[in-house]
């Protein structure tokens, strides 16, 4: 009976230091917008409409500027493209809970997108939908359904 007594006490040790690890490892201390600096490889997947994709390199400051370059999947064909765009500028704010929201003006001939944001992998991957869209004269258009994702550059994501 004290051998069954000790072990169940022994299991429930066990059992109780991995569920407050568990805990401790979900409450890292939040993120901020200092989580999110350097650059960032990125790709964009439309779903709605007619499909597209765009890829791209996007640059984090650590204090909620952005900037990105990009290349759209049709660019070269449909837009006669020859180089990645540019001058793409932007913010974004992160909470603590590692979720937030970054707009970025991608030009004066294609609007500005807003997207809901949340980080992964203590900073190193951040996935993110279209929450917004606003055309060129303000026109505000309903979000398409899209994906993003931005992965470290040097991250083990990005050297896949």
């Amino acid at each position: 009976m004290r051998n069954c007594l000790a072990k169940g006490l022994v299991a429930a040790a066990i059992a109780l230091s991995a569920l407050s690890g568990s805990a401790r490892a979900h409450d890292n201390g939040g993120c901020s917008d200092a989580t999110l600096q350097g650059d960032y490889a990125f790709q964009v997947v439309t779903y709605s409409g007619p499909p597209s994709v765009v890829v791209g390199l996007g640059t984090f400051d650590g204090r909620g500027g952005f900037k990105q370059i990009d290349f759209p999947g049709n660019g070269a064909t449909d837009l006669g493209l020859t180089a990645f765009r540019t001058g793409q500028t932007g913010s974004y704010t992160v909470n603590s809970n590692c979720t937030g929201f970054m707009t970025i003006n991608l030009g004066s001939n294609v609007g500005t997108v807003e997207n809901a944001i949340a980080i992964s992998n203590g900073g190193r991957a951040v996935h993110a939908v279209v929450a917004g869209f606003t055309a060129p004269g303000g026109a505000l258009v309903t979000p398409l359904q899209s994906r993003v994702d931005f992965w470290e550059v040097g991250s083990e994501q990005d050297q896949q």
